[in-house]
């Protein structure tokens, strides 16, 4: 496998600031083709059931899927590229419009982590990811004071919750999944981490 990073778009918002690279494999979940396109990008693969888009695109590697499934296109796309061996995803086009398609693709963040990847999900404003006993740490660059950042459990609890770098900062704290009190927090222009020891936690940062 040459190439080291997948990169997947869908037909939600697409983020210009994150285009993908000559490295990256390229996958258009169903109407994320369109986006490609429009955009004078090819994808290697499109990958749904197309009913976004109308009608099976004109791509020598289109895969077609029932539209009565249980998984997304987007997890259909996820699942190709983890059984291409990729551990590296980037997705685009997963955020916006449908409020239930946004969180099935944050869900799709804490799959990646359950199958040893990582994943982003962003669009312009906004970036998603998903750690599972893991650290995401944070360059100053990235942490641009006043930016916002949001720590979420995605289990029943998350223990050993350590925040750095952070205006409210935490130190080996234990977060639920019925109590937000993550949110509203803020870069402060310094090198920044979020790190859990046990269990599931969603990052958003603004972008």
């Amino acid at each position: 496998m040459e190439k080291t990073r997948c990169y997947i778009v869908g037909a939600g918002d697409f983020c210009e600031s994150v285009l993908p690279e000559k490295s990256d494999y390229i996958i258009a979940a169903d109407a994320g083709y369109t986006a490609l396109i429009s955009r004078g990008i090819h994808p290697d693969v499109v990958i749904g059931d197309f009913d976004s888009l109308g009608a099976v695109p004109d791509h020598p590697n289109a895969i077609q899927s029932s539209a009565e499934k249980d998984d997304t296109d987007m997890m259909l796309a996820v699942k190709f590229g983890l059984l291409l061996g990729y551990t590296h995803f980037f997705i685009n086009g997963g955020l916006g419009g449908r409020l239930d398609h946004t969180y099935s693709n944050i869900q799709t963040m804490a799959y990646l982590t359950d199958h040893g990847a990582t994943g982003r999900l962003c669009n312009n404003e906004t970036c998603i990811t998903a750690i599972k006993n893991d650290k995401y740490s944070f360059s100053s660059d990235e942490a641009v004071t006043g930016k916002k950042i949001a720590v979420f459990c995605h289990d029943k609890t998350a223990k050993g919750v350590t925040l750095k770098g952070l205006k409210y900062s935490l130190e080996n704290a234990t977060l639920t999944n019925n109590n937000p009190t993550g949110i509203s927090n803020e870069f402060t222009g310094v090198d920044a981490s979020v790190e859990v020891k046990h269990g599931v936690l969603i990052i958003v940062w603004d972008n």
